[in-house]
């Protein structure tokens, strides 16, 4: 193994990107720590000394994901909310079926981890509160409508879990009943069309 040094900064970065590449590739169960650390040309305790455990690692890995997805999920108070929401949707559906195994992975294998629902409650309050500021909410309903996004994103969440699973709808069925979904909640509290 040939060993590189790094910068503690980079080293991370190193890792968690040797770490993305193998969660996707294969189900969470079946990526080693041993594998980061030969995949990553480290030993196993520098990749301890990182992350201590895989679900931390996995965490970070989660986080930069999130991260990237919000990077792209920003919302044009000038357009239209049914199509901000199908753009946003469309990111999330990209990196939901580019990454099937790390997906899974934090929405089943660890959705009780503490480090992974903290970036996926982090993510969905930095997307309520997008749409809610895109969507210029008046005050008297603001507290209604952001009940009904929160539980909306969930609701998302979910229905792309079980398309990459069940694959009992297409893609498109999954759009439309995503924004359906919203605009019908919706319907009677405020206007967003």
């Amino acid at each position: 193994m040939t060993r590189r040094r790094l910068d503690p900064a980079a080293r991370r970065a190193e890792l968690v990107s040797t770490g993305a590449r193998l969660f996707s590739a294969k189900p969470y169960d079946e990526v080693l720590m041993e594998d980061v650390a030969d995949e990553a040309g480290v030993s196993r305790a520098l990749l301890y000394r990182y992350f201590p455990t895989k679900s931390d690692l996995f965490a970070a890995v989660y986080r930069q994901a999130a991260d990237s997805l919000l990077s792209r999920a920003h919302f044009d108070p000038d357009a239209s909310i049914p199509g901000q929401i199908s753009a946003a949707l469309e990111a999330h559906f990209d990196y939901f079926a580019a990454n099937r195994n790390t997906v899974l992975a934090a929405n089943r294998t660890l959705a009780g981890d503490r480090g992974v629902q903290a970036v996926i409650d982090d993510e969905l309050a930095v997307l309520r509160e997008r749409l809610l500021d895109a969507g210029r909410i008046p005050d008297e309903v603001r507290g209604a409508v952001s009940a009904v996004v929160l539980s909306w994103l969930v609701f998302v969440r979910t229905l792309c879990i079980e398309w990459l699973t069940a694959e009992s709808f297409t893609r498109e069925q999954l759009h439309d009943m995503c924004v359906g979904s919203l605009l019908g909640a919706l319907r009677n509290i405020v206007e967003l069309e």
